[in-house]
């Protein structure tokens, strides 16, 4: 049979000492922690708006992606179709077929082609 010995009252308060010091150290760490998380260069509220930002970049990606679809349809279109590239002459150069009667409506016209009432 073994038997124990007393360590005695100076043990125990030793050992009380070592619990709580590991203890405060335990809080002390858990609240750097903390702090950590939420402030600092790569916190929790820099984390957050950068995830919005990624989104708001994609939404923008999506965007360019359908406009370049689009370009890429007009390009097709210009290389490929008369009928549309008759149609951009016609509106950006004033382009118009033989035959064809072309109306030019000046602005603030109507005015001066009024007569004048006299009183």
């Amino acid at each position: 049979m073994t038997i124990k010995r007393n360590r005695g009252r100076q043990w125990l308060e030793w050992q009380r000492r070592v619990v709580t010091i590991a203890q405060v150290g335990g809080v002390a760490g858990c609240v750097w922690l903390l702090v950590a998380l939420f402030s600092g260069e790569m916190g929790l509220t820099r984390y957050l708006s950068m995830r919005e930002q990624a989104r708001s970049l994609e939404q923008e990606l999506s965007t360019l992606r359908r406009e370049n679809v689009e370009l890429q349809s007009d390009i097709n279109r210009l290389q490929h179709d008369p009928a549309k590239i008759e149609q951009l002459a016609r509106e950006q150069l004033g382009y118009v077929r033989k035959g064809e009667t072309v109306y030019q409506l000046v602005p603030g016209s109507e005015k001066k082609s009024r007569p004048l009432s006299k009183p």
